[in-house]
């Protein structure tokens, strides 16, 4: 697989939470680090998505924002 995205984090899947039409994946990255994403619950069912298999985070963004208080 080749893509244009150039953030790609490898992890293993830590939870799924699927609900009537999303699901809500948590990749481990790195011990004690964590990303999470929305997905349409399709999705998680094609690519076969369980916890314990390893996944890629794909992120691709033309705009990152950052808050402070």
């Amino acid at each position: 697989m080749k893509i244009s995205a150039r953030n790609v984090l490898k992890g293993i899947v830590k939870s799924v939470e699927i609900g009537a039409v999303n699901a809500e994946v948590v990749i481990e990255i790195a011990p004690g680090k964590e990303i999470s994403s929305i997905i349409t619950k399709t999705s998680c069912e094609s690519l076969g998505i369980k916890v314990g298999k390893e996944a890629y985070a794909v992120i691709k963004a033309s705009n990152v924002m950052i808050g402070t208080d």
